[in-house]
């Protein structure tokens, strides 16, 4: 486990729901000597210390920067190259940096050619809601977190990410950026946009009663509506292609779906809804 001595600076730009949240575990941990928060708001800084999720909080992005061991980027994905390009000249030359976004491929690609000793990570965590003010020590504890290292990924700069994932206690596995975004964007990007489309459906015409009759069943397969649509239109964005393939698959289940109610299959449909509650029960079970 990473000790304070390990890390005289850790770095953190963008200090939201994931950025406070490995901050306010970093200083809990003593993970670092220090940690220091980039953010763009004077507000945000006084938030940030607030929380407590860094000893210091600052919208210079070079003082930010400056004597950082390790920086983590955890803004949206749209935002890391142009950030990066404006942080490189500030960082020391064995400065590690890894990031928390939610698409690989285009962010290792862009960020490694930038950052000799980059390593691109996802932690398989977070919530809809989005700020400092949802921050917490304990949410990595338990999650996966994928590491996607390339050939031009240096060794040591590896195993360092890796430990201080370790250290805060998630579960590192080591997978391919193409791998992962195509994993991703059917377990994390396609329910998102579908709990979307879901509200676009059934709350497009409010003029008819539809949301009198809406409960707990529709609150809760809407709840990942709720993300900032900034950042969503981002990783789609950026992960169009594997989003894209998920899409017309789920679009053959729904077609399945459709030819069952309409010949009134009734055989078909309890088939249909059994096959899915064992497949999900099958991942309770194995989640457990």
């Amino acid at each position: 486990m990473m000790r304070a001595v390990d890390l005289p600076q850790i770095t953190i730009v963008g200090v939201g729901l994931l950025g406070g949240s490995l901050g306010m575990a970093s200083r809990k941990l003593r993970l670092a000597r220090r940690v220091v928060g980039y953010v763009r708001k004077p507000e945000q800084a006084a938030q940030c210390l607030a929380a407590g999720a860094v000893d210091e909080a600052t919208c210079d992005l070079a003082q930010a920067a400056r004597g950082a061991s390790l920086v983590i980027l955890c803004t949206p994905v749209g935002q890391m190259r142009p950030l990066a390009e404006q942080l490189r000249p500030h960082l020391r030359p064995d400065a590690i940096v890894t990031d928390v976004g939610s698409v690989k491929g285009v962010v290792v690609a862009e960020l490694e050619s930038l950052f000799p000793r980059f390593v691109g990570s996802h932690p398989m965590a977070g919530s809809e809601k989005t700020g400092v003010a949802h921050a917490r020590a304990d949410l990595f504890e338990g999650a996966v977190c994928a590491l996607t290292p390339t050939a031009a990924t240096d060794t040591a700069a590896l195993a360092a990410v890796e430990s201080l994932w370790r250290a805060l206690g998630a579960r590192p596995v080591r997978i391919s950026p193409a791998a992962h975004d195509q994993l991703v964007a059917r377990s994390s990007h396609l329910p998102h946009a579908l709990s979307t489309a879901l509200v676009h459906t059934v709350l497009g015409n409010m003029a008819n009663g539809q949301a009198d009759f809406c409960a707990t069943g529709f609150r809760d397969a809407t709840r990942l509506a709720d993300g900032s649509a900034a950042m969503w239109r981002d990783i789609t964005l950026a992960n169009r292609e594997p989003l894209t393939r998920a899409l017309d698959d789920l679009s053959g289940h729904l077609a399945r779906l459709r030819q069952a109610l309409e010949a009134a299959d009734a055989a078909a449909l309890e088939d249909y809804f059994e096959r899915g509650r064992q497949l999900r029960s099958h991942w309770l079970r194995r989640e457990i």
